[in-house]
């Protein structure tokens, strides 16, 4: 997609320049992703999103993934409205915040209690300071090359991070029992954690799903050691199953971070927990100015009761499966071969013999033309507001888009 001289998306880059570093940030900055993709956008609704210069998109981002119900859901809402009216940042929490740990408590199948915080980051971060309050003890195994959040105990980025930040991780391999069982070895009678992402979700590669044996010896190893099992379901908490990602395999974590589609857009994280680690819980310090938002409370109680009361999970995965399986028709008519994994409700596509991303850069930038936002190297999300109607509309695109991956092959 050419740059236009007068396009808004243009100048809006060049102001951020000027008074924001690098223009923009993080996961969301463009700039990674070529000159084809909008950096702002003015409006969203439903599975639809507008960036600033008009254009219309079919949503496979969904946010990067907090919009599980659709931009503007209409109960979620009126909720935020209703509690909008009455008061958000106030000088303590509203009755939302009550009844919110209470409905995470009645959900998640592990919960004994929650509490509540901002981002994903926050409470990856909270779980792995609980954990170490309520062991006494250091050391936190992860997998390697696994996403928890962005601050230096976990961040990607090695800028501004000390080795003491890092001190006390040790890494082993998701879904590699053998390498879990030494890591555990190495970190002896000084084992406080061992954090897991609901399914191996790393950039730029394929997804994994835990095995059952991997999980059941992850809870068996965590158990021996009076030590905390921590799932990171930031990313897919509440679009595999509302009772917690790792609940469908029989194994229940002690900890559990939840984000992103908690409040179907509204800035909100949760931990979740076991008695085991309630005390310790009470003894660590974590707060933030706006971390008793009433409004963001409100709109996470609606999005979870209308996830349990409508057949949402159920209309992700028949989307999903309708995705997946016309990208797979679409790529063998231009004659290209796909690797697609992880949960279809939140699709990573990649292509074979494509080390360097020429073929996906080609098919999104030219389905992005066509109408539909896919991403070159993240698992995409797809909402409830996804219709079959939205799914056959964004394979169009993606057809333009094969044949142009096809001109490159």
């Amino acid at each position: 997609m050419p740059s236009l001289i007068n396009s808004k998306d243009k100048l809006l880059r060049e102001r951020a320049a000027s008074v924001i570093p690098g223009g923009m940030w993080g996961h969301m900055a463009t700039r990674y992703l070529g000159p084809a993709y909008p950096q702002f956008f003015e409006r969203a609704d439903g599975c639809r999103v507008w960036d600033v210069d008009g254009r219309e998109y079919i949503d496979l981002m969904c946010s990067w993934g907090p919009n599980i119900l659709g931009h503007h859901h209409q109960a979620v809402e009126a909720a935020a409205e209703r509690q909008r009216r009455l008061g958000d940042a106030m000088n303590g929490p509203g009755e939302v915040l009550v009844e919110l740990a209470e409905l995470l408590v009645k959900t998640v199948a592990h919960a004994d209690w929650a509490m509540l915080q901002k981002n994903g980051t926050d409470a990856t971060t909270a779980c792995v300071t609980i954990a170490r309050a309520g062991t006494g003890r250091r050391k936190v195994l992860v997998a390697r090359g696994s996403y928890h959040g962005a601050v230096p105990w976990c961040t990607p980025s090695l800028a501004g991070v000390t080795a003491e930040d890092r001190a006390h991780l040790i890494h082993f391999d998701y879904n590699d029992i053998a390498s879990l069982e030494a890591a555990v070895e190495q970190a002896g009678d000084d084992l406080a954690a061992v954090v897991v992402t609901a399914f191996r979700h790393d950039i730029a590669r394929d997804q994994e799903l835990p095995t059952a044996g991997f999980a059941r010896r992850a809870r068996e190893l965590t158990t021996a050691a009076d030590a905390a099992l921590i799932v990171d379901d930031v990313r897919a908490g509440f679009r595999i199953d509302l009772a917690g990602s790792w609940e469908p395999l029989g194994v229940r974590p002690d900890l559990s971070a939840f984000s992103k589609a908690i409040a179907n857009g509204y800035p909100l994280a949760a931990i979740t927990g076991t008695d085991r680690f309630r005390e310790a819980a009470t003894k660590v310090y974590v707060t933030g100015s706006f971390w008793y938002g009433a409004v963001a409370m409100a709109a996470a109680i609606a999005t979870i009761n209308t996830l349990r009361d409508t057949d949402a999970i159920a209309r992700m995965t028949q989307a999903g499966d309708r995705l997946r399986s016309g990208l797979d028709a679409a790529a063998k008519k231009h004659g290209l071969s796909l690797r697609q994994t992880g949960p279809v409700s939140m699709p990573m596509v990649l292509f074979d013999d494509d080390a360097e991303f020429k073929l996906a850069n080609a098919f999104c930038s030219a389905a992005l033309r066509e109408g539909a936002y896919f991403h070159p190297r993240h698992n995409m999300f797809l909402s409830a507001a996804h219709t079959a109607k939205d799914i056959d509309l964004a394979l169009q695109a993606a057809d333009a888009g094969m044949a142009a991956a096809a001109q490159v092959a």
